[in-house]
């Protein structure tokens, strides 16, 4: 292959695979995927937002991954155990996908500093603002952390993100209206674009590639 070949090559390539690694959108799950109903503890309760499939499905579609990160703070409550809350990540994603996309991973943490569960009982990476997950996902998948994106309702999960250099949107879905108002007015990094909900904030993210 000449020098004009290796030069066609390169720009071919797909901009997510340059450097080896990929894009991904990390997505909140309970407010941003789902409705926020408080402790999510059984899959028939669940309930996705009618445009969440869509938002994750634009995603799968300009090769982005597509990843759930999420604070389970009810396992370490003792409200429900990890067997089922890992049924109700099952029902997400066969819902996620019969309503057009797929997700590629999802990550939770079930742990809380003040758990009355003694076993999940500490101060741990994962949970959010923490990226912990996210840094998993990342050594998993092979993801490229600072040219990936957080989308979430709440203001952990902006922070999580820039933690680790990703771009973050807040959605006004679930607890995101009251954090937007309530944000606005402290001193901390604010998300890079607020959203009405997850479809607006991935159309958004593909603009930004």
């Amino acid at each position: 292959m000449n020098s004009k070949e290796k030069k066609q090559s390169a720009q071919e390539k797909p901009p997510e695979l340059q450097n080896g690694r990929r894009r991904a959108v990390f997505f909140d799950r309970d407010g941003t995927l789902n409705k926020e109903i408080g402790y999510l503890n059984h899959p028939s309760l669940l309930e996705l937002y009618p445009f969440a499939g869509k938002a994750v499905g634009l995603a799968n579609r300009a090769d982005l991954l597509t990843i759930v990160v999420t604070n389970q703070a009810g396992v370490a409550q003792g409200l429900f155990e990890e067997p089922a809350l890992e049924k109700i990540h099952r029902q997400l994603s066969d819902r996620i996908q019969a309503a057009g996309g797929k997700l590629d991973g999802i990550f939770y943490c079930p742990h809380h500093p003040r758990a009355i569960v003694e076993t999940y009982r500490l101060e741990c990476d994962c949970r959010k603002p923490g990226a912990g997950m996210l840094e998993r996902a990342a050594t998993r998948f092979g993801i490229d952390l600072e040219r990936s994106f957080i989308v979430g309702d709440r203001y952990v999960d902006i922070q999580a993100g820039h933690r680790v250099g990703a771009r973050s949107v807040l959605v006004l879905t679930g607890f995101g209206k009251q954090e937007w108002e309530a944000g606005q007015a402290q001193e901390q990094r604010q998300p890079d674009y607020v959203a009405k909900d997850v479809y607006q904030a991935v159309r958004w993210i593909l603009q930004q590639l």
